[in-house]
């Protein structure tokens, strides 16, 4: 059996219950079990949208996904890389990074180098392991071209306890983006179940079968052709926000996987396209920070709550815009 990207495997009952290394494993009858796992570790698969562990077990009707030719040469080990953090805040039990946009935030998806984990693999010799060596402290993550707030944790107790807080939906995460179309709404949810797109493992799509999904959004500024979003994530999936704002029709500026790039312009109206050639230039991918970052520390109890400025290029984008600003009540769709 060939692990090629996009093969994808349903459980069925006679299989349910069995390990994910099992599980791949008799795929490949011909693969150790040991070299099964070590592709698992390197990110190759995901179950059921998600990356999996060895020892997760699969049950009826889970699928499981090849997002990655396996490479059986390629170590599992992090290497530990210098490469500068903007670390805003530390202490015995976590630290809340300010992530730059183009920095993956773990190694995987055939990147190995150059990730949040390299850089903090370099500057901290322990790290929570909770999710495994190759996403040391880390407790979610960021996309490579989403800049803003990160919290690692620096041993498991702190990392479990996060854990806990993110399932509660009590740790906040705002966001901000800039979209295109006006929105005629002052606020607004969006509740939809997202999952691996079956036609390209790369990206995510709304689909019944997925998990839930909900993305909270208040409108901060209205334009001719433009949105100006403030976003928070009552769950955490993949391309959460960036899907669930093409679903609704205001795909995130420069977003090149959801239709905010150049095959968007086709839809602006004649007299505003020049206007809207010149905004997608100032983003050389999706125009999506991650702002504010709260939640209750682990060990401490007391919330704490921390800011990442805007990013120059939306800061230059927004001037742009102002010319085409209108009034809240003016919005139209």
């Amino acid at each position: 059996m060939s692990f090629t990207i996009g093969t994808g495997w349903t459980c069925g009952p006679e299989e349910a219950g069995a390990r994910l290394d099992k599980f791949i494993g008799a795929r490949s009858p011909d693969t150790s079990r040991s070299r099964v796992q070590k592709w698992i570790e390197q990110g190759c698969f995901l179950l059921n949208g998600e990356p999996g562990r060895k020892s997760d077990d699969v049950k009826d009707g889970d699928t499981v996904t090849v997002i990655e030719e396996p490479d059986p040469d390629r170590s599992t080990t992090l290497v530990a890389e210098d490469i500068p953090l903007n670390i805003v805040y530390e202490d015995k039990d976590l630290l809340v990074v300010d992530k730059p946009k183009g920095m993956v935030t773990h190694p995987g998806n055939g990147i190995h180098n150059g990730t949040l984990a390299n850089a903090l693999a370099y500057r901290f010799k322990t790290l929570s392991d909770v999710n495994g060596h190759l996403r040391p402290g880390i407790v979610h993550r960021l996309d490579k071209d989403t800049s803003g707030l990160l919290v690692v944790a620096k041993h498991n107790g702190s990392h479990l306890e996060l854990a806990r807080q993110l399932e509660a939906r009590t740790i906040k995460r705002i966001y901000h983006a800039l979209c295109w179309r006006e929105c005629a709404e002052l606020s607004g949810t969006v509740d939809q179940p997202i999952a691996r797109n079956p036609r390209d493992p790369l990206k995510m799509g709304i689909h019944a079968t997925g998990k839930r999904a909900v993305t909270h959004w208040t409108t901060l500024g209205y334009f001719q052709f433009a949105t100006h979003f403030e976003l928070s994530l009552e769950t955490g999936r993949t391309h959460q926000i960036r899907v669930h704002l093409a679903h609704i029709q205001h795909p995130v500026v420069g977003d090149p996987l959801y239709g905010g790039r150049l095959s968007f312009l086709d839809r602006v109206q004649p007299i505003h396209h020049p206007f809207a050639t010149k905004l997608l230039s100032f983003f050389s991918s999706q125009a999506l920070h991650a702002h504010r970052l709260t939640f209750v520390h682990p060990t401490k109890g007391k919330p704490m709550e921390f800011t990442s400025p805007i990013p120059p290029e939306m800061i230059e984008a927004l001037a742009f815009l102002e010319r085409f600003r209108r009034p809240a009540g003016e919005a139209v769709a």
